[in-house]
């Protein structure tokens, strides 16, 4: 029964992506490039919506079936507003303010219905003061939610790290609801690999960074799953935003603005091709999944594992620096 579950929502993705992009064509929900954009081509976007039908057409299913736990259920349910202003988004601008808000609600949705987070294993010690965990990950959500946005620039790159981040965390937690993401974001790779047919929008974007975390602080709380081992697993993602935007506030920078300086974006200008970069990371994912899981396995390392990342990626990032510097605008 799985695997049929699985093979649907990866069709499902597949096909409502073509669909989607048809409209997206005849309703000239066009990206057009700039001197901000990756790309070069005029390219339909809101591709993200056949990943999130797709999903929302699996968990439904597993909550019939009683194959989800109803607390998740309805926490993962918060992805809905997010999803009406991803649309919209994508067809007009939606003031900051707004998204916003609309991002606060759906934090505290997936907060109350998972009661919280009591505590943060970190292996050989866990953090149990309710009130300060919770401030962090109301703010950590919201962080998500809007750094996969800001990581989805080049094509491939997101849908192929939630796809590795995903199927990652079905191995470490056993658990179904991971590979359903996995699915439907594999169906929509196919359009969006280089050169990208369609682009996710955010609409998919901010939906795949709220279930990931959601899941984070459900395995935490109910499976014993360090949080801290979904965070290691999407560290290149996170750590790519919060340290490009450290470094622009660094330099007095908009932090409204955008802006190309994320290090994937940094090696397409420095000549590489989409392909090449996405395929680079992908390397580099492994590596990091292949650290997190031995994190899993050896809790008392995971702090140890943690910094390991961080100390890589620093590495990677100066390393990107000398290709494309970071620049001041």
């Amino acid at each position: 029964m799985i695997v049929s579950l699985l093979i649907v929502v990866f069709v499902l993705s597949f096909v409502l992506t073509f669909v989607v992009k048809k409209y997206a064509k005849r309703m000239s929900i066009i990206d057009i490039p700039n001197d901000r954009s990756s790309h070069t081509v005029p390219t339909p976007r809101g591709g993200g919506l056949a990943i999130v039908i797709a999903w929302f057409a699996g968990i439904f299913f597993l909550f019939f079936v009683d194959l989800i736990e109803t607390d998740l259920f309805y926490a993962l349910l918060g992805a809905v507003p997010l999803m009406v202003v991803g649309i919209i988004d994508d067809s007009v601008d939606v003031k900051p303010i707004i998204r916003i808000l609309i991002q606060s609600f759906s934090t505290i949705w997936a907060l109350w219905f998972l009661g919280g987070l009591p505590e943060i294993d970190f292996g050989f010690y866990s953090f149990s003061n309710i009130y300060i965990n919770n401030i962090l990950i109301f703010f950590v959500i919201l962080w998500f939610i809007n750094l996969f946005n800001f990581i989805d620039g080049i094509d491939g790159y997101l849908a192929s790290g939630v796809l590795l981040f995903s199927i990652a965390l079905f191995v470490i937690t056993n658990n179904i609801i991971p590979l359903i993401s996995a699915a439907t974001v594999a169906g929509f790779l196919i359009w969006n690999w280089h050169p990208a047919k369609i682009f996710m929008g955010d609409v998919g974007s901010t939906v795949l960074g709220y279930n990931f975390i959601v899941l984070a602080v459900y395995f935490q709380n109910s499976e014993n799953i360090s949080f801290v081992i979904p965070i290691i697993l999407s560290s290149v993602f996170w750590f790519d935003a919060t340290f490009t935007l450290f470094r622009r506030f660094l330099n007095k920078e908009k932090l409204n603005r955008p802006h190309k300086k994320h290090a994937y974006q940094r090696l397409t200008q420095a000549g590489f091709s989409h392909q090449k970069v996405v395929i680079l990371f992908i390397f580099v994912n492994v590596i990091i999944i292949g650290i997190a899981y031995f994190s899993y396995l050896h809790s008392k390392y995971i702090l140890v594992s943690f910094f390991s990342v961080i100390f890589l990626l620093f590495i990677i990032t100066k390393l990107i620096d000398r290709k494309k510097p970071f620049k001041s605008e």
